[in-house]
């Protein structure tokens, strides 16, 4: 299927499963959703997202229901776990969920935290991954150099840790997805031409001490933002069209000087010190 504009009407007049993101994650693009929607490309066949992270783009659009084949990628394998287990095995995720939602409290937090996820079973680490990334501080998903999950316990009153109704929705949208730990570069491999790209990386950091590239342990460095911009040229290229979210700095700016940058403002809190949350500017680059 291609998507053409037309077919991307309102949620409230589609016929697709209304999903939406179960992980909260730094730097998650719903409040990007409507800049995003308005730089789609005017037609596409495959949708590629290599750095899935929440995939609020995915959801929304999987919500209208205008997606065919669809490829979601990263290279954090605890969170890929995720996606597939919720994907195939929901009933059990949902299950072992509402264990974790009835002893949840600072104690147990710990001690879940403090798991192997290597001797868990795929619901369960999935289950792990949703009940720490629910009731970790700021929601923040954050590994340590040994791939360590380190986020301290977050103080909410009611945190929602199972939401079986989304869940059961999200498993329905990804059923026929595609869903694999690969890097940013094997996209490369995947894309055709007509196909559509969403590169959403770890952002460039604003100062020296602002950055936030610990989604795993091997962070992304001012390099792999160069390695980013030669696959996002080359799938340019080949005629496939790219879209890339990232933070305004002199260094993205030179990057993509060759495409069509925009700057955004969009709501970000991932600042530890609530006064200084709010809106910055972004990048979109799109190559058409």
């Amino acid at each position: 299927m291609v998507l053409q504009p037309e077919q991307l009407m309102p949620l409230n007049q589609s016929t697709g499963v209304r999903s939406k993101p179960f992980l909260k994650w730094a730097g998650g693009k719903g409040r990007l959703l409507p800049e995003l929607i308005a730089r789609l490309p005017k037609s596409f066949a495959g949708y590629h997202e290599p750095h899935v992270g929440s995939g609020a783009l995915f959801f929304e659009l999987a919500s209208r229901g205008v997606l065919s084949q669809v490829y979601l990628s990263d290279s954090n394998p605890s969170l890929i776990d995720t996606y597939v287990a919720v994907r195939d095995q929901v009933e059990d995720v949902i299950a072992i969920l509402k264990k974790h939602q009835k002893k949840h409290d600072q104690d147990y937090y710990y001690l879940v935290r403090a798991l192997d996820p290597s001797r868990l079973p795929l619901a369960g680490r999935a289950a792990r991954v949703i009940y720490l990334n629910r009731t970790c501080y700021n929601g923040l998903y954050r590994e340590n150099k040994s791939g360590q999950f380190n986020v301290p316990f977050g103080r909410y009153e009611n945190p929602t840790i199972c939401d079986g109704a989304n869940l059961r929705n999200v498993s329905r949208a990804l059923s026929e997805v595609d869903i694999a730990r690969r890097g940013y570069v094997s996209v490369i491999d995947w894309a055709k031409p007509g196909d559509f790209v969403y590169f959403d990386p770890p952002y460039h950091p604003l100062s020296a001490t602002s950055s936030f590239t610990a989604y795993d342990r091997n962070g992304f460095t001012a390099d792999d933002q160069r390695g980013l911009h030669d696959v996002f040229a080359e799938l340019a290229r080949r005629s496939v069209s790219v879209m890339l979210s990232n933070s305004d700095t002199p260094l993205i700016r030179e990057l993509y000087a060759g495409f069509n940058i925009d700057r955004v403002y969009a709501s970000r809190s991932i600042n530890s010190k609530g006064n200084r949350r709010g809106k910055i500017a972004e990048l979109i680059v799109c190559s058409h």
